[in-house]
């Protein structure tokens, strides 16, 4: 095993992340090595590591090394900050209760971070908030019968969530026709059912188990007749909230959702951009970022996913906490800058 550089005036970042069920270890390989070779550029350094990993006094991760183009298994100290990138809910959930986590607190080492967001948490805090409440569409939990009865009779088509997912995973469009009966469309499934009590006859064990959420359908502009969102991706910058970029993706196979792994596409901001949707998006990114802060914990990154309705409304459909990798090269590079300067002034190094 190779020893780890002694940290010096150097600042070490870790990256935390989990393993497989295989044992092999989890996360965005490509946006790790990546965040390595720009903080090298800065003066800096990192290595991934698991909770496996961690020792009284030390940590055994990985360290990606860009002349020789691979993973070198290291020994390190106690990083200046920890960045969380852990892949799944439970391990994170797991992590929060360990010692090692009350060990950061202790040596005042940031977590950049603090975790996943559950949706109807998101909402409930959105909805009470001055600015961003009149971008939400309406939204319950969806484990009572009663409760969801009502709501798909009043607004006849809706959406289902699972409260804890990301990238569509688990979403279907509930619709109610003119005769009571409900029309069941997911992205690999569809459902026809007499009535409501079949319904959830059917899906109640689906719905409890996983959280679902229901959400009314926005009925959304369209462009060559297809819907499209917009995906934003911030960051802090000194005290403030900063748009690093901004994505448009649209459906083409189904209209569940614009994920491209799903079937959607990407298209250029330029296409859509207005002195209006700059100002929303400055603006409900300012707000955001200091609404999950203030609520749960510093967080330096996130992503917006924002639809359009045919009236012209704006609506935010989903906040994500560790963002994905976006397909456009230019806001991928930038959003590496960004959380590799992020990374050193939290660590209290000067940038030149």
């Amino acid at each position: 095993m190779v020893d780890f550089w002694s940290k010096g005036d150097i600042p070490v970042i870790g990256i935390l992340t989990a393993r497989k069920k295989d044992g092999s270890i989890a996360g965005n390989g490509p946006l790790f090595i990546e965040l390595q070779k720009k903080l090298i550029s800065l003066n800096g350094i990192s290595f991934i590591f698991t909770l496996e990993g961690v020792h009284n006094n030390f940590i055994e991760g990985f360290s990606f090394n860009p002349e020789k183009n691979l993973w070198e298994k290291i020994k390190a100290p106690y990083p200046n900050l920890v960045y969380n990138r852990i892949p799944f809910r439970k391990a994170e959930d797991e992590i929060k209760g360990t010692e090692f986590f009350s060990t950061l607190k202790n040596k005042n080492i940031p977590f950049f971070n603090p975790g996943f967001i559950d949706k109807y948490e998101l909402y409930d805090l959105f909805k009470s908030h001055p600015i961003l409440h009149s971008y939400m569409p309406a939204t319950i939990p969806a484990f009572q019968k009663q409760i969801l009865w009502s709501f798909l009779n009043k607004f006849e088509s809706i959406y289902l969530k699972p409260a804890q997912s990301a990238r569509g995973n688990g979403i279907f469009k509930l619709v109610l026709d003119s005769q009571k009966q409900v029309h069941l469309k997911g992205l690999k499934k569809s459902d026809e059912l007499l009535t409501f009590d079949h319904f959830w006859m059917e899906y109640e064990n689906v719905l409890k188990k996983k959280n679902y959420l229901a959400q009314e359908e926005i009925k959304p502009s369209l462009y060559d007749g297809k819907r499209f969102d917009f995906r934003i991706l911030a960051h802090a910058e000194n005290d403030h909230y900063i748009v690093t970029g901004v994505g448009i993706r649209q459906s083409q196979k189904q209209d569940l959702t614009t994920h491209i792994p799903t079937g959607g596409r990407m298209l250029p901001y330029d296409l859509f951009q207005t002195e209006n949707h700059d100002q929303f998006i400055q603006t409900i990114v300012e707000q955001i970022g200091k609404a999950l802060s203030d609520q749960f914990g510093f967080f330096g990154e996130f992503s917006i996913d924002v639809g359009i309705s045919q009236s012209g409304q704006y609506y935010i459909f989903e906040v994500n906490s560790k963002p994905m990798s976006f397909d456009e090269n230019e806001i991928e590079a930038r959003k590496i800058e960004h959380l590799c300067r992020l990374f050193l002034q939290l660590t209290g190094n000067k940038i030149d």
